[in-house]
């Protein structure tokens, strides 16, 4: 799905997946957040946007660096989600708010330094989102972009293919976006930057490795979208107890090891 008007909605993709987003998603390395403190300058006193926020996991991590982080995003739970984590941590310096990119002109953000976006980017129509940061953000401010990479960038952890096929057992095929489908957008996140008001485009990479539990697998896999609770359903128990079944045949002693990367795409206007 790479239109500007997608067939599913909001609650569809990840109103179930909230709480399990927050605890297994994995973060972004500190080393994207020091490069983005000593490139910009942040200090504390500069506003941020978080497009596409979720339960914070950019924002939380921004916070003590800047002025103000205006975390905004489509879905309630998400941002429940985020309240939540931000009152446990004592961050009392996100501006939480419903919308999405569509709504961001008339949202009356003001000017911001930077937009960050995790893995949000890819949902939306990419060229009019470009255009529509560059009414709002300030001199030598930037779009920044941080993903795990483009797929195919590392080689998939040898579990994987194990989750892959109780998913597909249960959900098909094909990845599942709401009650339609989904693929990701065929032209890279740099090259619709390199024609918008943000050109000048520069790319850094972290890897780590990252040892999850079964059941921290078992969140992650929940995290998804397409293997959401809400794609489930009532067959959520039977998923799990398949998966769990199986990765322990996979891997009896329980770890899974997997090279996690942060990509940080940096665009500013040249």
């Amino acid at each position: 799905m790479t239109s500007s008007t997608p067939s599913y909605t909001p609650e569809e993709l990840f109103a179930s997946t909230a709480p399990y987003y927050a605890a297994h998603r994995p973060r972004y390395a500190p080393e994207f957040y020091a490069l983005l403190t000593s490139r910009f300058g942040l200090d504390c006193t500069q506003r941020v946007l978080d497009l596409g926020a979720g339960p914070g996991i950019i924002a939380l991590d921004l916070a003590p660096h800047v002025d103000t982080v205006i975390a905004v995003d489509p879905e309630k739970g998400m941002l429940e989600e985020g309240r939540r984590l931000a009152a446990e941590q004592g961050i009392t310096n996100i501006d939480w708010r419903e919308g999405d990119s569509t709504t961001l002109p008339g949202m009356g953000l003001g000017p911001v330094l930077l937009t960050v976006m995790g893995a949000a980017y890819h949902w939306m129509d990419r060229d009019q989102v470009a255009r529509d940061l560059d009414r709002i953000t300030e001199p030598g401010g930037a779009i920044v972009l941080a993903s795990g990479g483009a797929p195919g960038d590392l080689e998939p952890a040898d579990w994987r293919h194990v989750v892959d096929e109780v998913r597909t057992r249960y959900l098909g095929p094909e990845r599942r976006a709401g009650s339609g489908t989904y693929s990701h957008p065929k032209e890279r996140h740099q090259d619709v930057l390199a024609r918008s008001p943000f050109s000048q485009v520069d790319t850094a990479r972290w890897d780590h490795t990252l040892t999850r539990t079964t059941d921290e697998v078992i969140g992650w896999v929940f995290s998804l979208s397409y293997s959401s609770p809400a794609q489930l359903g009532e067959k959520k128990d039977a998923f799990e107890q398949d998966l769990r079944q199986a990765l322990l045949a996979f891997a009896p002693s329980g770890r899974f090891d997997e090279v996690i990367r942060t990509e940080a795409i940096i665009a500013t206007r040249p």
